[in-house]
């Protein structure tokens, strides 16, 4: 694949803030969106939501970070830094949504936000209560140029079952209309077929991005990579469809790369890149 071009040597790269949770097992959230950032050339500024208690198994707890410190940290990396995109993870609650959207209208600008939407596990578990669910509709989906949900998170947020290319046009549709400029809805849970098939809508037409299926278990953190590959492309001013495009076959190959960790899920690996 082609990939987005390196800094060269003292020169002040391109910049992506995460939003999102600390996992201690470094599989997914806060410790993959840097991974992804660094890897392919970018510098990754953190505002850090929550730090969770997790290995490879699953999640045994978490503590969340007080809304106005989120918020904080969001705008003292605005204002002095800068950066070219963001993109958000875990954000556990819906004080800490709103807190996040606040902060976002207020310091934000025009920098494009993918909201990688986590509200639930990758067994399909509930993360985010009721409260939480309508703040992410409400708050910070309207502040979105992308949503990129899995189908468990779609079930939740627009309750369709996404089951064929049917419901995954309906589902697209769904999600475009709680304000989003681009919704993604992505096919990896699609099961029983030799593809991973994602739609991408913007309220008038789809794109469509298919990949070979990668036969592995360890899969962890794949969402939360291809969300800042997504950020990152952004960030280097790719438009939308060619920005996810390109995250697209970043985690693809991250999935072929991916090894066992643990006694569970493994994680997505962009450490491919150093080969």
């Amino acid at each position: 694949m082609s990939y987005l071009p390196l800094p060269g040597p003292g020169e002040t790269p391109m910049r992506v803030l995460a939003i999102a949770g600390s996992d201690s097992g470094g599989g997914a959230g806060l410790q993959a969106d840097v991974r992804s950032c660094t890897l392919l050339g970018v510098h990754a500024l953190c505002a850090v939501t929550a730090v969770t208690v997790q290995n490879s198994v699953g999640v045994r707890g978490f503590h969340t970070v007080p809304g106005d410190v989120i918020a904080a940290q969001i705008e003292v990396v605005c204002h002095d830094i800068g950066l070219q995109a963001a993109k958000t993870g875990m954000l556990a609650s819906g004080e800490i949504i709103g807190a996040v959207a606040a902060a976002w209208r207020e310091h934000g600008g025009d920098v494009p936000l993918v909201v990688d939407p986590v509200c639930a596990s990758m067994h399909g578990d509930p993360l985010l209560d009721d409260d939480g669910l309508a703040s992410l509709r409400t708050e910070l989906f309207p502040l979105a140029t992308l949503v990129t949900p899995n189908l468990h998170e779609v079930r939740l947020l627009v309750d369709i079952d996404v089951v064929d290319a049917d419901s995954q046009a309906e589902a697209a549709r769904a999600l475009h209309a709680l304000g989003p400029k681009w919704a993604l809805v992505k096919g990896g849970h699609l099961h029983g077929l030799d593809t991973s098939p994602d739609l991408l809508f913007d309220g008038n037409d789809f794109c469509e991005f298919e990949s070979p299926r990668v036969d592995t278990v360890h899969d962890h953190g794949a969402g939360d990579t291809l969300a800042a590959a997504t950020a990152c492309a952004l960030a280097h001013g790719y438009q939308v469809p060619d920005a996810v495009a390109f995250a697209k076959g970043w985690v693809t190959e991250c999935l072929r790369a991916s090894y066992p960790l643990g006694h569970g899920h493994g994680p997505v690996s962009p450490l491919f890149r150093l080969s």
